[in-house]
């Protein structure tokens, strides 16, 4: 609609720009296809009886016809008394108020354009204004044919179990009414970031055949007061107006943050009118109007307890990272109708994309089928898949290296090695895929990837041994270079390893100052127990520290081994891995 309006008002725009041109071109460049004469000339025709007739208009010509069948130009003196005196002598006056039409329609013409145009900029004025209000849905038509569904997506079993009723309520809501059993009026879909919540949601929609209204929670964010509770009573009218419908809100979390009456920031206002307008909304149709809420959030925790009590979203379901066999039929999926070498081992992959969204995954696929493209291949080939990893992981390797230093390279080569060695004695169940010192686009001047195990949850003890690996880059730097050479690349580590470290004395109820509190749910009391949280971090962190350069010190010929392999060769690979390690003594831990 607005396309439209922009395009309407360039015909008046046009119009208006070639009248303008048409009046200009007519006063200064026509030339005149009469001829013309100077005055005293015309007095002279005047004198001798010669004119027959004269045409007085607005004009600053006079046209003047003599007996002869001559015609001319003249200056017009605008004298009062011209056309008496013309009379007189006996000589025709026509005369006319208007300009000639050459001028009269191309004024005319600017005119009407102007006033159009000043007409249409008030008119989208207004209505860009009152559209502030309406929410675009998705096209009805859209959904008429089951072009998405449950078998357009891989993994999330359990989230797809948890919504089949819903589905089966909106196509046939009469088998419900005859038990009296009501359905949820909203589902909240909570999960990490690329899990699939909104292709769930999506799937649901098409799977029973209804219109799907998917918005953004930003989209209710305005500005003004009132025009996102205005947006989410034209989205609900607009679902009503079509009978059964799934609305889906993304980001939910926009408008549905814990209400806090303005104390925190003075502009939730806003934010709060539309929360209400959407229980308002929520709380005022029936289940059997056939329409069903979802929602998404990466957060559950923050949302308002009015959003979730029963009637509202009373439904809430996890949509989970894929676990293996998940990740397997994900990639399936993604690869269907790609061109893939048979020496492709999905499930191989499946155990490395350990913690992958399915969004991840699919850029994992689409990565390596950019490579395969870019190399001319016949179809997607391992090594492909490898490139496509490690772009995904760490971000592209560089190509122009020749300006790094030696040095450089060798203390990059020591900190790897440091962190695969430490992995390779603490976490030995986690595969290391690859080492290098190549430096990438994401800003690593290398890295070390390994691969960690399927797991629910996270043990104490494998919590300090992760901090140990992310501490043994530092630690290398240090033993083999000294502390006052130690660098910034420990950068990240250092961030990581002090993130876990808090959550596990604040969080996880891990230490021993806090004990089994959790210092995020402690509210103002919490401002007394940070000395204490920061003192137990820095304890914890010392130690395993001192434990990470002990080992290294106690091996430090595979230290000083692996480093020499890496300055020569640049990447260590898994296999290689093994060989060096079965080549030389056994790690000491």
């Amino acid at each position: 609609m607005n396309k439209l309006k922009n395009k309407i008002i360039i015909v008046p725009i046009i119009t208006a720009i070639m009248s303008l041109f048409a009046l200009i071109f007519y006063t200064y460049y026509l030339p005149s296809t009469k001829m013309e004469k100077n005055y005293s000339e015309f007095v002279k025709d005047l004198d001798s009886s010669t004119v027959s007739k004269v045409n007085i208009n607005d004009s600053t010509k006079l046209t003047v016809y003599l007996k002869t069948g001559e015609v001319y130009m003249v200056e017009n003196p605008n004298s009062p008394t011209l056309k008496e005196t013309l009379l007189t002598k006996g000589i025709d006056v026509k005369s006319s108020l208007t300009a000639p039409l050459e001028k009269t329609i191309p004024s005319t013409i600017l005119t009407i354009s102007i006033f159009s145009i000043i007409l249409i900029s008030v008119y989208s004025g207004r209505v860009s204004t009152s559209s502030m209000t309406v929410v675009e849905g998705a096209d009805v038509k859209e959904n008429n044919k089951k072009s998405f569904g449950f078998h357009s997506m891989a993994g999330n079993e359990e989230a797809k179990e948890s919504v089949q009723d819903i589905v089966d309520f909106l196509k046939n809501p009469e088998k419900y009414q005859k038990y009296g059993a009501r359905m949820p009026k909203g589902i909240i879909l909570y999960g990490e970031p690329g899990t699939g919540k909104t292709l769930l949601a999506k799937a649901v929609a098409g799977e029973a055949n209804v219109p799907f209204y998917a918005v953004s929670g930003s989209d209710f964010v305005q500005m003004y007061v009132g025009v996102g509770a205005a947006r989410i009573r034209s989205l609900f009218k607009k679902a009503k107006a079509n009978g059964k419908a799934v609305i889906f809100i993304d980001e939910i979390d926009a408008i549905g943050k814990r209400r806090d009456g303005g104390k925190a920031s003075g502009g939730s206002d806003e934010r709060d009118q539309t929360l209400n307008a959407l229980l308002t909304e929520m709380s005022g149709f029936g289940e059997q109007e056939g329409i069903v809420i979802m929602a998404a959030t990466n957060r559950l925790d923050i949302l308002d307890p009015a959003l979730l009590r029963p009637g509202r979203f009373d439904r809430h379901v996890e949509v989970i990272l894929p676990d293996v066999n998940a990740r397997e039929k994900i990639l399936k999926l993604y690869f269907k109708n790609k061109p893939v070498s048979d020496n492709i081992d999905l499930r191989n992959w499946a155990n490395k994309t350990t913690y992958f969204s399915g969004a991840k995954l699919e850029s994992l696929v689409n990565e390596a089928a950019i490579l395969a493209a870019k190399d001319n291949a016949s179809n997607i080939s391992e090594i492909h898949m490898d490139k496509a990893f490690s772009i995904v992981i760490a971000g592209h390797e560089k190509a122009d290296r020749s300006s790094i230093r030696e040095i450089d390279r060798k203390i990059t080569a020591y900190h790897e090695s440091g962190h695969a060695i430490i992995s390779l004695i603490k976490l030995p169940e986690e595969k290391i895929s690859k080492v290098t010192i190549i430096p990438t686009t994401k800003g690593a001047g290398g890295y070390t990837l390994t691969i960690p195990e399927d797991s629910a949850y996270k043990t104490y003890s494998y919590l300090r041994k992760r901090i140990m690996v992310l501490l043994g880059g530092r630690a290398a730097e240090e033993i083999i270079f000294g502390s006052d050479n130690i660098t910034t690349g420990a950068y990240s580590d250092i961030t990581h390893s002090t993130s876990m470290a808090k959550d596990m004395i604040s969080e996880y109820g891990m230490g021993k100052n806090l004990g089994l509190l959790k210092i995020s749910s402690l509210g103002e009391l919490a401002n007394s127990c940070g000395t204490s949280v920061v003192e137990e971090c820095k304890a914890m962190i010392d130690e395993l520290y001192e434990e990470t350069k002990q080992i290294l010190l106690d091996n430090i010929d595979r230290l000083h081994s692996m480093s020499l392999y890496l300055l020569e060769n640049e990447t260590l690979f898994e296999e290689d891995l093994a060989r060096e390690m079965s080549s030389d003594k056994a790690l000491q831990s």
